[in-house]
């Protein structure tokens, strides 16, 4: 690849991560993008998708395969405690996944194309929004704009912190956890504190929810059976001591290595909370938040990237569980053939969502070349 481009890149990077935008407001983000996808010369560029999503479209106009590859731009509300140069400008928000170098990759990939553009079919670039709060995929697929895309793969990767540089870390079947979040809301009724007769206090609703949920967990990722439910939040009543607690609030997070096996979760869940409701004559509110679908690899996607790894001579490894991290790339692999995969990105790099995170410049050209050949073996 050419050294120029790869600089250019590094300083686009850490242009983008010091300006990071959370979720659903990657407004400038968006608009670096679009301004340097102009210098690649697709055959269209389109906006606005999803929210601030951008699709890049190099189209062959011969009769061939559909491939869609997929970065996200999104950052997280995290504070950065790093003091470089291109350390956030944004207080209370940075790039603590690698979404500035996920988005990088995909720009020089993009600029690959401008000179070898694909014989046949199509290649699609998707910039995806909100991808941290799992919001971001389904915008993309029910967005009008999307509808003519039909891809025959999609494909993406992840930084793997901690894992020796590039490094290709591969996983059949499900690559990340199903996850989902739960807000549970108990109404009951306050009443004098030397009376809590008079009133329904959920205090004995809540413990039992908590032990209860405790008993669904089976947190052995060997396992096929894997689930984990952990606590996040509770809160009860106030700080007044005359007063009996009428109300309460707990949020969980529910995480399977399976679609099928996180729904069969929520169903007992919610079966529960009917049991407990009932016992305990409260009434109990519920909501879902942040829903993850498992990425689920298919097999052809995956030899795809096998073959291309050892064409590049890159080392693969196989991982033995999922990870139980969630990523809403799992919603384009629950609707079209697919592959995540990892990219090592260094034993010394600080782990995902850490402060001192930073994305690791020198596995750019190991994502873009790697995404080239994957291209080149599905559509030349």
């Amino acid at each position: 690849m050419d050294d120029a481009l790869i600089q250019e890149l590094i300083l686009l990077r850490k242009k983008l991560h010091a300006n990071p935008e959370l979720s659903g407001k990657e407004t400038n983000t968006s608009k670096v993008i679009y301004t340097f996808l102009k210098t690649c010369n697709p055959t269209q560029i389109i906006t606005k998708v999803g929210g601030y999503g951008v699709l890049a479209i190099f189209d062959s106009k011969k009769s061939g395969d559909t491939i869609l590859f997929r970065s996200d731009i999104d950052a997280l509300p995290i504070s950065e405690i790093n003091n470089f140069k291109h350390a956030s400008l944004n207080s209370g928000i940075s790039h603590k996944c690698g979404h500035d170098g996920h988005t990088c990759v995909l720009l020089g990939f993009a600029k690959l194309l401008s000179k070898n553009p694909p014989r046949k079919g199509k290649i699609i670039l998707l910039f995806q929004p909100a991808e941290e709060t799992g919001e971001g995929a389904q915008k993309v697929i029910n967005d009008p704009k999307f509808e003519h895309i039909k891809p025959n793969f999609v494909f993406a990767f992840h930084n793997i912190p901690e894992i020796p540089l590039h490094q290709i870390i591969l996983k059949k079947n499900s690559f990340t956890a199903a996850v989902k979040s739960i807000i549970i809301k108990i109404h009951g009724k306050n009443a004098h504190a030397a009376e809590p007769e008079k009133g329904t206090n959920p205090a004995l609703a809540i413990a039992e929810i908590i032990q209860k949920f405790e008993t669904f967990s089976n947190n052995k990722p060997q396992l096929e059976d894997f689930s984990l439910i952990t606590p996040i939040h509770i809160n009860m009543g106030a700080i007044a001591y005359g007063t009996s607690a009428g109300y309460g609030e707990l949020r969980f997070t529910l995480r399977t290595w399976t679609q099928e096996k996180i729904e069969a979760l929520t169903l007992t869940i919610l079966n529960t909370l009917k049991e407990i409701s009932t016992k305990y004559n409260v009434k109990i509110e519920n909501e879902w938040t942040e829903e993850f679908s498992a990425t689920k690899n298919n097999n052809e996607a995956i030899n795809t990237i096998i073959l291309a790894a050892k064409n590049k001579n890159l080392e693969i490894i196989f991982k033995k569980e999922p990870f139980k991290f969630g990523e809403d790339f799992g919603l384009f692999t629950q609707k079209f053939k697919g592959a995540m995969f990892g990219i090592g990105a260094g034993t010394k790099c600080k782990p995902l969502h850490n402060p001192e995170y930073d994305f690791p410049d020198k596995i750019l050209p190991t994502a873009i070349k790697l995404f080239h050949q994957i291209s080149l073996q599905l559509l030349n």
